[in-house]
Formats: structure tokens, sequence, C-alpha cells
């Protein structure tokens, strides 16, 4: 069963006592202890790859990104303590390697050999995928909010953390985090009605 078909105490349980196990995973980890890696990597690969992929927009880089985060992640693991999730501590180092990334990019743009770029990117994305149409028009939905609201409700809405971690996250309050969410809520909502 998943966390989205529990009620909501249940989940807010379930997800409290899985990040309580990727916390001692990551602390074991840290220890020395090759399976709690392995178990730390898998409990939040996906997690971590969903993340990146809302922040950056461009899914060719979300493995690059995802795998950056993993290297930088076990490069500190000798200084993660457990004081905040390892899931919030993961995820701000993913957020901090897309902003990186875009540093990176805009020092050092890429040339494009191909004569109509756009024409060669059109071309390579899968159309006929079942749900790509509805995939899409989300992506358009969740892009049309800024910035601030859009990772918001994507770190509590869609990877499901609590808002004291979406805030450590975010580098932000609590209260601000809250207010985003229900804007970017409300922004969504406003949206669907017009469509």
């Amino acid at each position: 069963m998943t966390t989205s078909a529990l009620p909501a105490s249940h989940a807010k349980r379930h997800t409290s006592a899985l990040d309580d196990s990727i916390t001692a995973w990551a602390l074991a980890a840290r220890a020395g202890d090759t399976d709690a890696v392995e178990q730390f990597v898998g409990a939040l690969h996906r997690d971590v790859q969903r993340y990146v992929a809302h922040l950056c927009g461009d899914p060719q880089a979300v493995d690059d990104l995802a795998q950056d985060t993993f290297l930088r992640a076990l490069g500190s693991l000798h200084r993660f303590e457990g004081r905040s999730s390892a899931r919030a501590w993961l995820l701000s180092i993913a957020r901090r390697a897309v902003i990186d990334s875009y540093r990176y990019a805009a020092a050092r743009p890429r040339l494009s050999d191909v004569p109509d770029w756009q024409l060669a990117v059109e071309l390579a994305q899968p159309c006929d995928l079942p749900g790509f149409d509805d995939g899409i028009a989300l992506l358009d939905l969740l892009a049309s909010l800024p910035d601030d609201r859009r990772e918001a409700f994507i770190l509590t809405q869609l990877l499901g953390l609590p808002y004291a971690e979406a805030a450590e996250v975010s580098d932000c309050p609590i209260g601000t985090v809250r207010s985003r969410v229900a804007r970017a809520r409300a922004t969504l909502m406003d949206a669907l009605v017009a469509c």
C-alpha cells in the first residue's frame, strides 16, 4: 500500500518511520556499513530524481544531477550528524547541485552543431506514451508557478516532505513554505478551472 492510499494520520506515521529508517541508514553508512549505503541510496534515489527533474527542467540532465547529488552526499557523509532527516539533508544537496549546474551552464554555454536544434529536440521527445499529453499539461502548469512556489509545492505535495523539512531544504521559515504551497494550490486550481 502506498502512502497516498493511507489515511493522513497513518501516512504521516509511515513517512516519519521511513525517514527515521533512512536517517539511521545514513548514520550507519557514515560509520562504514556498505549495506546501509545501498539502502540509503535505494530509498532516496527516486525522490532525488523527481526533485531535480522539477528543479532543472532538463530531462536529459536528471540522471547526471542525481548522480552528482549522491556523489556529493556520500563524500560529505562523514559530516552528517542526523540533526535533520537524511531526506531533507540529501534534497538540500540536490538543490545545490542543480544551482551549481545552472551556474556552470551560464559560464560555459553549449553550442549545437545541428542546423535546426528546435526540430531535433521535438523529434527526440517521446509522444506516443500513455498519459504523455497529461504529463506535459501538468509540467506546463507547474512551470507556470513562480520558482519559490513550485519548489515548495513539489517538496511537500509530490515528494511528501513535512513542511518543516521543506523549509529546511528551501532555506526559509516554515510559514513561508505553507504560504507558498497555499498560493501554488490556488494558482493551479485557477489554471485548471480556466482550462
